[in-house]
């Protein structure tokens, strides 16, 4: 088994400990995947270039990551995947302007500093997931989740596209179904986390519906926290729209509201989301359409 390592100035406010802590307590990844410790970010995923299993360390050194990435497979990619899960491949030297713009992202700013979106390992993670909460309790996708890791995954990886396509047991809500077509959607290539990034975040939501079983919120999930696009909108997050109403008074948009957040609209809204979940005690990064 190979091990690759890149070290890298990462551009902007970051900071390791803050995204552990929303890694470990608000991202859907289940118990096996996402670890701290020693001041270390590790976990374990399918590459989305060749979808061999990958294990990752990441470590900060002041404005410096390390990741450190083990497997057989092209761990250069596997790298450039951290890099996007973690939202470290964005230049957020402007993200602190936002928040002279705007007041109430300064207060989350203060609240989470150097708070990064992280993401699902992959689209294609994303888009599993979305199938296995839809019209289903959060326990009860964690629990078929950590079942199907430990029925078909790799080492604690969620199963790749190929063994998913091994399920031999029926979910329900047509989820078995969903869940083949999300794999075979996959080894296609739709779900490639950079061919995402690199589409107008418009664009990349209409290719992703082209998966069955994946509606508007489902595909907007994928490319916003799978593909980890940094300035897109979610148009169906219902906790979202109540967080702007209390925060900026009722009558304005969250579209007019969020002009002052470009080139980041992906993670202010994220912050706001956060705020909302803190405050509610409830996990706000969850995909629910309910507040």
């Amino acid at each position: 088994m190979a091990q690759h390592a890149v070290e890298f100035e990462v551009a902007g406010p970051w900071s390791l400990d803050t995204s552990r802590e929303f890694w470990e307590e608000m991202a859907p990844l289940g118990p096996a995947s996402a670890a701290g410790g020693g001041g270390a970010l590790r976990t374990v995923f399918h590459a989305d270039s060749d979808w061999r299993r990958v294990g990752a360390e990441v470590t900060q050194y002041g404005t410096t990551a390390r990741v450190v990435v083990t497997g057989d497979g092209d761990l250069a990619a596997a790298a450039e995947q951290v890099r996007r899960f973690l939202s470290l491949d964005v230049d957020a030297r402007g993200w602190p302007a936002v928040a002279e713009r705007d007041p109430v992202i300064a207060e989350v700013q203060a609240r989470w500093p150097g708070l990064r979106p992280c993401g699902f390992h992959s689209p294609y993670e994303a888009a599993a997931w979305a199938v296995l909460t839809q019209r289903t309790g959060m326990t009860s996708a964690r629990r078929m989740r950590d079942d199907l890791i430990a029925r078909y995954g790799t080492g604690g990886a969620f199963p790749s596209p190929e063994a998913l396509l091994g399920l031999d047991y029926e979910l329900p809500w047509r989820k078995t179904e969903y869940l083949h077509s999300v794999a075979h959607t996959a080894l296609d290539g739709l779900l490639d986390g950079a061919w995402l990034r690199a589409l107008s975040p418009g664009e990349a939501v209409r290719q992703v519906q082209q998966v069955k079983g994946l509606g508007v919120f489902s595909a907007e999930l994928v490319v916003l926290r799978g593909a980890g696009h940094p300035d897109a909108l979610p148009t169906q997050e219902r906790r979202l729209e109540a967080e702007v109403a209390e925060r900026y008074g009722p009558g304005r948009s969250l579209t007019e509201i969020a002009e002052n957040w470009r080139p980041y609209r992906t993670w202010a809204a994220l912050h706001l989301r956060v705020l909302r979940g803190e405050r509610l005690g409830t996990a706000a990064v969850r995909p629910a359409r309910a507040a």
